[in-house]
């Protein structure tokens, strides 16, 4: 009877310390290995091939959209008619990015991390002053073997107007730029989206319009390499997304407040011969923490560029722990650029690479 009563009472402890032993296992492995990705409102083919670097480096049309005191430093017009962008992860061919395709095919393929993006900038910008169009649409998800029930998803629909203006000082030394955007965004931020549940936006997603701000500062020595330091204040005062519910679609939620951040770079300009120039740069990004996000890793760009006669231009980078790389065949009105990159979407105690392939073509004047 004692032996009985003692086995009785053993069971349950077991029991308990295994289905304990088990929580936290699955606990420890949703924390290791969720997604934990830095969205910005836009990069491009040539920052990512720079090591996502782009804060003092920038002179053409995309300086309205990463640093508008950049666009002091146009000495002609630039405009682009079309430049699509698309980009993907190497590990498994992006074909579209509809949430509920994505979740078919990811439940065949658990564990692995799915990335697809499209995005469309024109815009027309002359020395001090821009204006532009954007429009992203991207998707982060993975579905885990360890909970096959959920799909960690992270999706962003972007669609809006940005317009920049610059004042230079002391013949340029000095600049200092602004944007305002107008920026409607469609979002589902769900790390536990159930496999086989809704997937229309209206139930899952957050839709919302916000007015934001960009402010930016460079500072050029006219000196050898033309020392430059750069600064920019990212969604100035926090950009919140409560103007005019249901413009694209009506939604009982808004997406997420993006916390003002500031990012800092270095950038030098050495020129080798009349047809080959060169820039480096190194970037810190989110300075102030607005992601509470302790990896300063993910903080850490490096990017340099050869540039051949305005045609052929050659890029290497650090971002983010990994190698980046890029080449673009330019003419007047045409170019192609393609990049590879590593994006960060662990943790400082357990990094996860996704490598990914980012090309463009721009028909510009």
């Amino acid at each position: 009877m004692r032996r009985i009563l003692k086995n009785t009472g053993r069971v349950p402890f077991l029991a308990s310390i295994s289905v304990t032993t088990s929580l936290l296992i699955s606990l420890w492995s949703s924390q290791a290995f969720a997604i934990n990705e830095w969205y910005e409102l836009y990069n491009n083919t040539r920052s990512l091939g720079m090591g996502g670097a782009s804060v003092a480096i920038t002179s053409d049309d995309t300086s309205l959209y990463r640093n508008p005191a950049n666009l002091g430093s146009l000495r002609d017009v630039y405009g682009t008619l079309l430049d699509p962008e698309v980009e993907g992860s190497t590990n498994l061919t992006p074909e579209q990015i509809d949430i509920r395709q994505v979740m078919e095919k990811l439940n065949t393929k658990q564990d692995t991390f799915y990335r697809s993006k499209t995005q469309i900038t024109p815009a027309v910008v002359m020395r001090n002053i821009g204006l532009g169009l954007i429009y992203k649409n991207e998707i982060s998800a993975e579905i885990k073997s360890s909970d096959p029930t959920v799909m960690d998803t992270k999706y962003v629909n972007d669609f809006g107007a940005v317009f920049g203006v610059n004042l230079r000082l002391f013949d340029g030394r000095i600049k200092i730029g602004g944007s305002a955007k107008l920026i409607n965004r469609i979002e589902v931020d769900n790390p536990a989206l159930a496999v086989g549940g809704p997937t229309d936006m209206q139930t899952i997603g957050s839709e919302g319009t916000a007015v934001a701000f960009d402010g930016g500062l460079l500072l050029q020595a006219p000196w050898t390499y033309l020392p430059t330091l750069g600064v920019v204040v990212r969604d100035i005062g926090d950009t919140v997304f409560d103007k005019r519910d249901g413009w694209r679609m009506r939604t009982n939620t808004r997406p997420n407040t993006v916390k003002q951040s500031v990012d800092v770079a270095a950038a030098l300009f050495p020129i080798h011969s009349n047809e080959v120039r060169s820039v480096w740069t190194v970037e810190y990004s989110d300075v102030t923490n607005s992601r509470e996000d302790d990896d300063n890793a993910k903080r850490v760009h490096v990017g340099i560029e050869l540039n051949a006669r305005d045609i052929f231009f050659f890029r290497v980078g650090y971002n983010q722990r990994y190698a980046t790389a890029g080449i673009e065949i330019a003419g007047e009105y045409l170019s192609w650029q393609i990049a590879t990159y590593g994006e960060e979407i662990g943790t400082r105690d357990n990094p996860r690479e996704d490598r990914r392939v980012n090309t463009k073509l721009s028909l510009r004047f």
